[in-house]
């Protein structure tokens, strides 16, 4: 938009613009005051415009929609209705409305406008709801009041009389636009209006409450409402433009319009602001479908009685907790005030049920119930975990009580994780909301462990230090030992809750980045964790854990990795000895690596197996209660097997080979396998192998790959360029930089810079370097080069990405295979950070 000084339709210079620019301008005014000033700023310009060529009477200007609420934020759109009785000559009507619309349109306004009579505009409300909703705000600008107030009230009339048919489809629209958008409350770059417990779902409880049907709960509902409207303000002050959406890099400077601390602020505003709307919404929307059942129900039910009332059913559920009319009420004889375990008793009771807490319930118990005592009742802890224990219908019943302040109550630590974005592309959730998730998924799990309890508990406070500064592990084990005396747990019971916070992330982190051959890893965990009973608590809290937070963190793979680990971890515990060879946990290579091993040492060259792959995206045999969510095979792309004799730079020549033809490394793993006496008697190796390392071994590389785009390559096509990049005549460096050159950088948010380091105490065998960075085509390539360069061999290396940011950890030696001194292992991490911050893709 344009908002300069420009000709209007009588020639005369038009003074709103530059009024409206130095409104927009101002600091004085922000928020309601300055909507409600552009609003009347506009009035006043487009009532001049319409006197300036009004044919006479039986013609009015209406504002309708956003404009019809006097809500014009700084880039809106101006929904105007030229309304007339059909008297006028149209020539008239017609030039008319060229004279409104042309200088919005000159001024780059963006206009929505119609001419209508009130029969035609009745008439395509009735055809259309969106037109109804917007006439359901229609304000009167200029010309014939009657016309305009005429059209008012048969508007407001026909959409009362039709609510009963209407309610149902805008609930319907509601529900796709949902669907779509996703929730506002959750998203990282929300659209402020169209997501849901956004905007057009304030105005959507608005027509609600217009049809005098229902009504939405309106405490917190009008201040919520005005946040997001002051956000999109600023956003459009930021932007320059039109937009509903906050994008990431547009959101410190939102925050900063707004006078705000930083953009993480800014997101918990607008999270809690979209949860008030999100909850008025579910509130209405069921009162809404209790009162249609109610009204289609009740003729025939007082024609069977005669005449006379049904009498309300009250199904006990609790001691002071019953079912009606479809939600869960306190009891006549419920005493909030005397019984202060009541909230989670009846929370637990209506979980369980499978329904909704009614408002009334939360709000009186609210009001009125005292606080428990320290420690918790053993009621109230067993209520606690009952409530945490019913699964999906958990969910609704907690966002009952925390949006009435029971839960902080209940759980101060509460206040500094809820509505907490995590900005991490990984998780799908806030970090209160991926608690409440994580207990959900946890309670699929608990026919696993022997204190379910513990694991339920575990799961609502795993993340609960996320809201502190430093590792937020350390931190929660602190907050967590703090909440489990509170709810009265013993001293035993404390320990193992902190010790499951503390190492939430162990198993998944040990099982995807650490070498499970290797017997000090698997013995770091062991002592970690210290008993069984533990570490099957941590192995249902890991998966739980993964599940809750996004598709990306989870899978088969990632789960029998894990299962692996816990199994040897086990064994330690038992009293096995990890370096006994004939362990029962050791692992052999399968007949298919098997296979390509001998046949890489026969023929003294790669050997590679393609194969696709899929696994279904829930996870646990025993998760019968959640089994509808794993309904479709997830698709994981092709394992890649690579066999190739031991020799230098085999892990850049393969990544830089799969780099080259645009195959995107979602895992990978590399291990040295010693061939038996019986392969090498099979195996008839060339001799003379530039480069070997060992005559008897061979890497055996597994990736998880896919297509960037297309189909994937042939096998016969990887092999042939492996077998180049291996006798050095394929310059993959050259071929990756030509391809970078070919395609410029697109603009985006900044990534943090590469970190590597040396893991203290990972591995008696070798020295561990662990790489983080975000992921780009050739990263695997050129960390392997830069490991050649310092002279060290890769003797496993355990690959993953999780969304845009590559972690992976390599196991190195020196050249007489035994760990590196510490001061040239950070050298050599040292060098391999500084090669990937110079690298053309900026690590």
């Amino acid at each position: 938009m344009n908002d300069v000084t420009t000709e209007a339709a009588d020639d005369k210079p038009s003074g709103y613009a530059a009024a409206r620019l130095r409104l927009l301008q101002g600091e004085a005014r922000s928020g309601p005051p300055r909507r409600s000033a552009l609003a009347e700023l506009t009035d006043d310009w487009l009532t001049e415009l319409f006197g300036a060529g009004a044919p006479g009477g039986g013609v009015s200007l209406v504002a309708v929609g956003g404009y019809g609420r006097g809500e014009l934020s700084p880039r809106s759109d101006l929904d105007l209705l030229l309304l007339h009785d059909g008297s006028a000559d149209p020539d008239a009507v017609a030039a008319l409305a060229d004279r409104i619309w042309y200088p919005v349109w000159d001024l780059g306004l963006a206009l929505d406008h119609s001419v209508r009579t009130p029969v035609e505009a009745r008439k395509t409300a009735g055809d259309d709801l969106k037109v109804q909703l917007g006439l359901l705000d229609a304000r009167h600008l200029a010309g014939d009041l009657g016309l305009t107030a005429g059209l008012r009230t048969a508007v407001l009339a026909d959409w009362r009389n039709q609510a009963p048919k209407r309610l149902p489809g805008l609930r319907e629209l509601c529900e796709e636009r949902a669907e779509r958008q996703g929730e506002l409350q959750y998203l990282l770059e929300p659209d402020l209006k169209e997501a849901r417990g956004g905007l057009r779902d304030a105005t959507a409880l608005r027509a609600v409450a217009a049809s005098w049907l229902a009504d939405a709960p309106r405490e917190g509902l009008a201040d919520a409402r005005r946040r997001l409207l002051d956000v999109r303000d600023a956003l459009h002050l930021a932007t320059g433009r039109a937009t509903d959406r906050l994008a990431l890099q547009e959101q410190d400077q939102v925050a900063a319009e707004l006078g705000l601390l930083d953009a993480d602020t800014l997101l918990r505003q607008v999270y809690e602001a979209a949860r008030t709307v999100s909850y008025a919404s579910d509130v209405t929307w069921r009162e809404v479908g209790r009162v249609l059942k109610s009204r289609s129900v009740r003729p025939r039910l007082r024609a069977m009685l005669g005449g006379r009332s049904a009498p309300v059913e009250r199904s006990p559920l609790a001691e002071g907790v019953v079912e009606m009319d479809g939600e869960v009420v306190l009891a006549r004889a419920a005493r909030p005030e005397r019984d202060p375990a009541l909230p989670l008793r009846a929370a637990a009771a209506a979980a369980q049920a499978g329904l909704p807490l009614s408002l009334h319930a939360v709000r009186r118990m609210a009001a009125a119930t005292r606080p428990l005592p320290t420690p918790w009742p053993a009621e109230a802890r067993e209520q606690l975990v009952t409530l945490l224990g019913a699964g999906r219908t958990t969910v609704e019943v907690w966002e009952a009580l925390e949006a009435e302040g029971l839960i902080t109550r209940l759980l101060p630590d509460w206040e500094r994780v809820r509505c907490r974005p995590q900005r991490n592309a990984v998780h799908t959730w806030t970090v209160d909301r991926h608690l409440v998730e994580t207990a959900v998924r946890a309670s699929a799990l608990t026919r696993r462990v022997g204190r379910p309890d513990l694991l339920l508990v575990a799961a609502l406070l795993h993340d609960i230090g996320k809201g502190w500064p430093g590792d937020h592990s350390v931190a929660g084990e602190v907050i967590a030992r703090d909440v489990a005396a509170r709810i009265g747990f013993d001293r035993a019971d404390i320990a193992v809750l902190a010790c499951l916070v503390r190492h939430h992330l162990l198993l998944i982190e040990t099982a995807t980045r650490r070498d499970l051959e290797d017997p000090a890893t698997v013995r770091a965990v062991a002592d970690a964790v210290g008993s069984h009973g533990t570490l099957e608590l941590l192995h249902a809290l890991t998966e739980a854990d993964a599940l809750a937070t996004g598709p990306a963190a989870w899978s088969t793979w990632r789960g029998s990795l894990v299962t692996d680990l816990v199994k040897r971890v086990a064994a330690v515990l038992a009293g096995d000895d990890p370096t006994d060879p004939d362990a029962p946990d050791a692992a052999e290579p399968t007949a298919e690596q098997e296979r390509l091993a001998v046949e890489a040492f026969r023929t003294d060259g790669p050997v590679l197996s393609l194969r696709a792959q899929t696994e279904a995206v829930a996870s646990s045999e025993d998760a019968s209660e959640d089994a509808s969510e794993a309904v479709e095979p997830e698709p994981q792309g092709v394992e890649l097997l690579i066999a190739v004799p031991d020799q230098s730079g085999v892990l850049p020549a393969v990544a830089g080979v799969l780099a080259m033809h645009r195959l995107t490394v979602r895992t990978a793993e590399l291990r040295s396998l010693s061939l038996p006496d019986e392969w090498g008697q099979a195996a008839r190796p060339r001799k003379g192998a530039a480069g070997r390392r060992d005559g008897r071994s061979v890497l055996l590389l597994n990736w998880r790959v896919s297509a960037e785009y297309g189909s994937l390559p042939q096998a016969a096509r990887l092999r042939a360029d492996l077998v180049r990049a291996l006798d050095g005549s394929l310059d993959i460096a050259a071929r990756l930089a030509e391809r970078d050159a070919a395609y410029p950088r697109r603009r985006g948010a900044v990534a943090p810079p590469p970190r590597v380091t040396v893991a203290s105490a990972g591995s008696r065998l070798a020295t561990v370097i662990e790489v983080r960075a975000q992921d780009a085509p050739g990263l695997l390539h050129r960390i392997g080069r830069a490991l050649e360069v310092s002279d060290v061999r890769v003797r496993s290396a355990h690959v993953s990405t999780l969304g845009a940011n590559a972690v992976d950890a390599f196991y190195v030696t020196g050249p007489d295979e035994a760990p590196l001194p510490s001061e040239e292992a950070v050298s050599v991490a040292r060098s391999l950070e500084k090669a990937l911050q110079t690298s053309p893709s900026g690590g």
